[in-house]
């Protein structure tokens, strides 16, 4: 582990840079009240999208991204929507975008392949769903230094393309050339909608970027005080997003570190590492399990900790507390051992969190609950 800070940018954010670098986007406004909305409205027309502006992912299933086909219902909705919370994080802003007709609906994205150091790209003609439960894609990777053009071609090809697909090509390279001028290490369009014009649209926008590059970017440090890690590092804890599906939570970067080894050895995929430290509150663990939520990949949260300083107990409180809350929906693999480690599993008996003797025991669980949600999810 690095110790590398992320930034995700919000959609209207990503989607600011997406039209500086000629990647077309819906006509839209952000809004932060209902007058402002109403005069945006006025603007756009009906039908259009509001669509909260918050950072993590399901945001349809949640109900915050919604279609208003008339002035009369426009009020109630965005009423509705401001001010949710989703995932505990609460919608401040919504986005108000033209609707736009289409009908097909593509995925793509380059991003950063840490474990090869280099960069790859993700085509699929199946967008508007979480990548992760599609099986239809192609992995590349990709020379960010050369002009990609004969794979940007074959990609488009692969996508639907049979005869044109120059316009694809087109949207590919100006993602390209964002992510290496902006050193992210995340660009994504999910999805990215064909019209029957044959135009392509970027409806979503999800951009990732690399904290120890800001200052390098100036540009961007307006959007840096409001991702996930700085939040948590205000808190007292240590927090860094990751791409795969299972939280890692532990006290000590050491312990983090060793278990994140072994959930690869498992076959686990790490959705973030997070150092709770050694001084742990009950506030901060609930605080970490808060921002853990509003990492859409998670599908579950590991635990491995020690209670030497920590009140093992007080750990336990956090997690049922987030339960209770429905600030965690997923399932809790926990090993933890030390001070009031008994108290610990019998308060959170009755929960979805299991305690085990060993973070083997745990490692195995969590792999394989993770692995039977994306079979379910696949065969469905």
């Amino acid at each position: 582990m690095d110790g590398r800070m992320y930034v995700r940018l919000l959609e209207y954010q990503a989607k600011m840079l997406f039209k500086d670098y000629g990647i077309p986007v819906p006509r839209g406004y952000l809004a932060t009240n209902l007058e402002e909305a109403r005069r945006y409205a006025r603007e756009l027309g009906f039908p259009l999208v509001l669509k909260a502006q918050v950072r993590v992912g399901g945001r349809g299933k949640a109900g915050v991204v919604k279609i208003c086909r008339d002035p009369d219902s426009f009020d109630d909705v965005f009423k509705e929507m401001m001010g949710k919370s989703v995932q505990g994080e609460v919608v401040k802003s919504i986005l108000l975008e033209e609707f736009m007709p289409h009908n097909k609906e593509l995925y793509l994205s380059i991003f950063l392949d840490r474990s090869k150091r280099s960069y790859a790209i993700i085509a699929s003609p199946e967008g508007g769903v979480e990548i992760e439960s599609v099986s239809n894609k192609v992995v590349h990777p990709l020379d960010i230094d050369d002009s990609n053009n004969s794979l940007l071609h074959h990609i488009a090809e692969y996508m639907g393309f049979n005869e044109d697909g120059n316009a694809l090509v087109d949207i590919a390279s100006r993602l390209i050339k964002l992510v290496d001028e902006k050193e992210a290490e995340l660009a994504e369009i999910n999805p990215m909608a064909v019209r029957d014009d044959g135009s392509i649209v970027a409806l979503d926008a999800k951009i990732i970027v690399d904290d120890n590059a800001l200052f390098r970017h100036e540009e961007l440090r307006v959007f840096e005080e409001q991702s996930i890690e700085v939040e948590a590092r205000r808190s007292g804890f240590s927090l860094v997003e990751l791409d795969g599906n299972i939280a890692v939570v532990g006290n000590g970067a050491g312990l983090v570190m060793s278990t994140m080894d072994m959930l690869s050895d498992a076959d686990g995929r790490a959705a973030c590492f997070l150092d709770v430290g050694g001084g742990a509150t009950l506030e901060n663990i609930y605080k970490a399990l808060t921002l853990v939520s509003r990492l859409s990949s998670v599908k579950a949260i590991l635990v491995n900790l020690y209670g030497g300083i920590v009140d093992t107990s007080i750990v336990a409180k956090a997690i049922v507390n987030a339960y209770k809350d429905n600030i965690i929906q997923v399932p809790v693999f926990a090993r933890i051992a030390g001070r009031n480690a008994d108290i610990a599993r019998d308060m959170l008996k009755g929960t979805r969190a299991v305690m085990f003797e060993s973070v083997e025991e745990a490692i195995d669980n969590a792999v394989r609950a993770v692995k039977d949600v994306n079979n379910y999810a696949r065969d469905r």
